[in-house]
């Protein structure tokens, strides 16, 4: 079916949700496939190289992203992210970003990667509009880096993505690190001292219970107030003011070399500020990391809905949205609610 033609939608914020949150983020999942295989998305044993993912007729092409993005963004959003699994496998990313800059009222866009195809990539997205990358980097050892890729990543991949995105001007990066206890919490002293002093931040991310398939035991969550302690110990930090927008809790060094970041999600959820939707591959729209099932918008797109109709449903799944898993976790999960969509189909 041939997209509908661009007309200008009128700019209404949707109604906030059963708890009084109000739309500003959409995460866009362009890929379900991911060329790592990290322990706590998706596990070598759950997707071996034979796994069947999604056809490409099964995913959303660019007008239907940049199309579904335009009525998100007349709702009130504000920032786009595109993830995966790993975005930078979708061909022809730089032209989606391009579309995406190009709609008005998009104030910010950003990436999130892995990293291993950044360095041929990281100039034409920046020439095509995006504005922030985030580096997934599980450690900075190189062993231990290629056993939490699943033993598919080499740490001179992700250096190299990091010099890249610096000569494209992706200054400061996001470095994210996942914190498993036994796995790889030992080196976090080691990543911190790797970009204490690049201007790059560094975000430790407490192992989440995302999916069915990672294994989740409480047991592996090293608490982000635990790490705090760990790095303030020989690094001294303090607190900085939380921003609104951001998940994560802020430190900087008392040297003056710089910040890191946090995001506890098991320890310290942060469901009451979440301004979060998310768009998978297939055209699902999620309104929790933790929901167990989507609305197909891509059957709407596909049936010709109009924008306006497009819009409607948008809302109406919003203002009825009450999730808020990561406070509720331990009843949930003591009352069998386990199954959750997996990270690598809508991004972390």
């Amino acid at each position: 079916m041939k997209p509908e033609a661009p007309v200008a939608l009128q700019q209404v914020p949707a109604p906030p949700d059963a708890l009084g949150r109000a739309l500003g983020d959409l995460r866009i999942s362009v890929i379900d496939r991911c060329n790592f295989r990290c322990p706590y998305c998706m596990p070598e044993e759950a997707y071996p190289a034979d796994h069947a993912f999604l056809r490409a007729r099964d995913r959303l092409d660019f007008d239907e992203i940049a199309r579904i993005a335009r009525v998100f963004v007349s709702l009130g959003v504000k920032k786009l992210r595109l993830t995966g699994g790993e975005p930078l496998l979708r061909r022809d990313l730089p032209l989606l970003v391009a579309r995406l800059a190009g709609i008005d009222g998009v104030e910010d866009i950003a990436l999130t990667t892995n990293g291993a195809l950044l360095p041929k990539l990281a100039q034409p997205l920046r020439d095509a509009g995006l504005q922030r990358v985030t580096v997934s980097m599980d450690s900075a050892d190189p062993e231990v880096f290629r056993r939490m890729t699943g033993g598919r990543g080499e740490l001179a991949e992700v250096e190299a993505a990091i010099n890249a995105a610096e000569r494209a001007g992706f200054t400061p990066l996001k470095i994210n690190c996942v914190v498993m206890r036994g796995v790889n919490d030992d080196g976090v002293p080691g990543l911190v001292e790797r970009f204490r002093g690049t201007g790059h931040v560094v975000r430790f991310i407490e192992y989440m219970d995302v999916g069915t398939v990672n294994g989740w035991r409480g047991d592996r969550v090293v608490p982000g107030a635990e790490l705090v302690q760990r790095i303030d110990s020989r690094w001294p930090l303090e607190a900085l003011p939380r921003n609104a927008t951001s998940t994560a809790r802020r430190w900087r060094f008392r040297d003056g070399a710089g910040e890191v970041g946090f995001i506890n999600s098991v320890t310290e959820p942060f469901c009451g500020g979440c301004t979060r939707a998310r768009l998978s591959a297939d055209g699902k729209l999620y309104t929790c990391l933790f929901a167990h099932a989507g609305h197909d918008l891509r059957a709407l797109l596909r049936a010709g809905e109009s924008d306006e109709a497009l819009r409607a449903t948008i809302a109406g799944i919003w203002s009825h949205r009450g999730d808020r898993y990561s406070e509720r976790r331990a009843e949930l999960r003591a009352a069998g609610v386990l199954e959750h969509v997996e990270m690598y189909r809508i991004g972390g």
